[in-house]
């Protein structure tokens, strides 16, 4: 991307809940790779040699530094037609540098009209930036199906829940699909659970399917959740042991992921490999 096209990007909008995004009067621009699926309604929405813009139809902040940013497709009838477990990769040129970043759309096939990505802002970077230009590409290794395992233990931190999110919904949804999820999910701060509405009304909705546990390392008064960083103990006593029956899935900050293959190997699950594959006992995004 020239230079002078990523001037053009920064442009303010102003979205209805009145926060402004640097985004180019209020688009982006997005490359499809992915092949198509029978979960589309429609033709594609993405072409796989040619650019197209969607508009930014609104913001929403969950927590101090995170949020979601809903993207409008060209039809209310419209889906993204992303598989469950694929990634968005951000790339933009800024500065003169290319700047990659991976993003799982937290909406499914199933929500017409847009899609939302939750993205968090660090100190030192700028969340607009990174989403001046998309490219979605079929690089995730991980695509979900109801035949992988008949139950499935998660543990996640931070914007990690995201890959968890999408393939809970898409399984919950599913009228055929009997599969369980146990989900372990970490972060510092009670303000820092991104999603726990949502992430709540789902275990009300299917009880006997999916549970939560969230972890603190700062819990407020009264937490009855865990306290710390996700244990040995956490995994062994709220996700389901090693079998054939079980897979296990891990998405989070690097040194929380190093930190897990340690538990998951004294606990003698199966080792992941380097790059992990769908079929993998324990998989690692």
């Amino acid at each position: 991307m020239s230079q002078s096209l990523f001037q053009k990007l920064t442009a303010f909008i102003q979205t209805p809940l009145g926060l402004s995004v640097a985004l180019g009067g209020g688009f982006i621009l997005v490359f499809y790779f992915l092949l198509q699926t029978k979960h589309h309604r429609r033709e594609p929405v993405l072409s796989p040699d040619a650019w197209r813009e969607f508009p930014i139809v609104e913001k929403i902040k969950i927590s101090p530094n995170t949020a979601l940013y809903r993207f409008g497709l060209p039809d209310p009838e419209d889906n993204l037609g992303l598989p469950a477990g694929q990634h968005i990769t951000i790339a933009a040129e800024i500065d003169g540098k290319d700047i990659v970043r991976n993003y799982t759309p937290t909406t499914g096939n199933d929500d017409l009209g847009h899609f939302d990505l939750v993205v968090k802002t660090y100190e030192k970077g700028n969340v607009s930036r990174y989403l001046s230009l998309l490219k979605i590409g079929d690089k995730g290794q991980f695509r979900y199906s109801p035949e992988l395992a008949a139950e499935f233990g998660l543990i996640a931190g931070g914007t990690g829940i995201t890959p968890m999110l999408q393939v809970v919904r898409y399984s919950l949804f599913n009228p055929g699909d009997p599969t369980k999820f146990s989900l372990i999910y970490a972060n510092v701060n009670e303000e820092d659970i991104l999603l726990k509405t949502e992430l709540d009304y789902l275990v009300a909705m299917f009880p006997y399917r999916f549970k939560v546990y969230y972890v603190l390392n700062n819990p407020p008064a009264g937490w009855k959740g865990g306290v710390g960083f996700v244990s040995k103990e956490h995994i062994a006593e709220y996700l389901p042991g090693p079998g054939p029956e079980a897979k296990i899935l891990v998405c989070g900050p690097p040194p929380m992921v190093t930190a897990m293959k340690g538990h998951l190997d004294a606990l003698k699950y199966p080792a992941p490999r380097t790059v992990s594959k769908v079929d993998d006992p324990v998989f690692i995004f």
